[in-house]
């Protein structure tokens, strides 16, 4: 398992993020004035094209070429007290699927050119050593009775999750997902959420991987708790991490804020990596800026988070898998808006002519005309 002296944690990626590059989204906007088509007529995909551009410093952007998904593997304690339609040992069994290619988040990257790797934080099982080299304990403890971490763990876990990014950026990656397999973990997701945005349990708690009734009761009753221990703490990013996080959480934190520290993009999936994103924002101010909302997920605490971080969600497919899923729905449109306003003809190339020039001879025709 990894120790706080094993990853370097002495620079940690909570600090104050700069800004993309405004030159260069400012470029991109005056581009697509130029492109065969009128002005904003691709919609949201024109904001995703400057988006990227404003990330690589780059007019126009260059093709995404090497899109990497990241999935982070944790248990949390509180799954023990019935607030999961699915046992613990799921996610040990779930992380063999995606190193075996059988998820879904395996076929639909394939589907986007994407390419995926798994990593095990927390899960409460020994594991592959190909996916443990980054681990930090088995399970996280249950947060609705004790801190899901020690201080060293915290560390350790942010510092992992941002090594994990450095290894990414570093190994060519020019756009980031970030995915979460656990089972338990839309339970802490949710009181960090709840928390930071001061909501009430039942207005936050969804159905998870699908609980019943009682199922909801429990884990309504879990978040409950989890936030009267996280309320002292809440301003204190490391600290809410500690006591009502976990493993694999406290690591996507420091997996995102360390992104945009490398200027690389993200696209965010649903509530446990928003939840993270959350917590990082607060951690590292201006990280927001390097990342897109890739669904708004069906549980509510999601659009919670969103709203938040004033992130307005690429799709709504009504998805709650994780793994990375719905942000890798969304993919594909990014990639259009780079490839439209990287590949489309200019008017001045083309030779079409422009709306804006056609309606001004219309008006210096009509002109002659009334003139005589």
């Amino acid at each position: 398992m990894t120790t706080p002296s094993e990853v370097n944690s002495a620079s940690s990626p909570f600090r104050p993020v700069a800004a993309p590059s405004d030159s260069a989204r400012s470029a991109a906007a005056d581009r697509q004035r130029e492109l065969t088509k009128p002005a904003g007529s691709l919609g949201r995909l024109e904001e995703l094209g400057e988006w990227i551009a404003s990330c690589q410093d780059s007019c126009p952007p260059r093709s995404l070429g090497r899109v990497r998904v990241v999935v982070f593997a944790g248990d949390h304690g509180v799954a023990a007290h019935g607030v999961s339609a699915y046992p613990a040992e799921v996610t040990a069994q779930m992380v063999e699927n995606i190193r075996g290619g059988g998820a879904a988040v395996n076929v639909l990257s394939a589907i986007a050119g994407a390419t995926v790797r798994v990593v095990d934080i927390a899960v409460d099982a020994e594991t592959d050593p190909s996916v443990s080299a980054f681990k930090i304990r088995r399970s996280s403890g249950s947060i609705d009775r004790e801190d899901a971490l020690s201080e060293d763990e915290v560390r350790a876990a942010v510092a992992a999750g941002a090594a994990l990014a450095d290894e990414e950026v570093d190994g060519g990656a020019d756009l980031l997902i970030a995915g979460d397999m656990g089972i338990g973990n839309t339970t802490p997701a949710t009181v960090l959420i709840a928390t930071l945005t001061d909501t009430e349990p039942v207005a936050a708690v969804g159905r998870g991987t699908g609980i019943d009734d009682a199922g909801w009761i429990r884990k309504t009753a879990a978040v409950r708790d989890a936030m009267r221990r996280a309320r002292p703490v809440a301003k204190n990013p490391m600290d809410l991490l500690r006591v009502a996080g976990g493993a694999d959480i406290a690591a996507l934190a420091g997996f995102l804020a360390q992104a945009a520290h490398r200027r690389t993009p993200v696209i965010l999936d649903g509530l446990v990596v928003t939840a993270a994103a959350l917590v990082a924002e607060d951690g590292a101010a201006g990280a927001r800026d390097w990342w897109v909302a890739g669904h708004r997920s069906a549980e509510p605490a999601h659009s919670l988070a969103l709203r938040h971080l004033r992130l307005e969600p690429i799709v709504e497919l009504n998805m709650r898998l994780g793994e990375g899923s719905g942000a890798l729905a969304a993919l594909p449109l990014v990639q259009a808006g780079v490839g439209t306003l990287n590949s489309m003809a200019t008017f001045a190339d083309s030779g079409v002519s422009t709306g804006e020039s056609e309606a001004h001879s219309s008006l210096e025709d009509h002109s002659h005309i009334e003139d005589h």
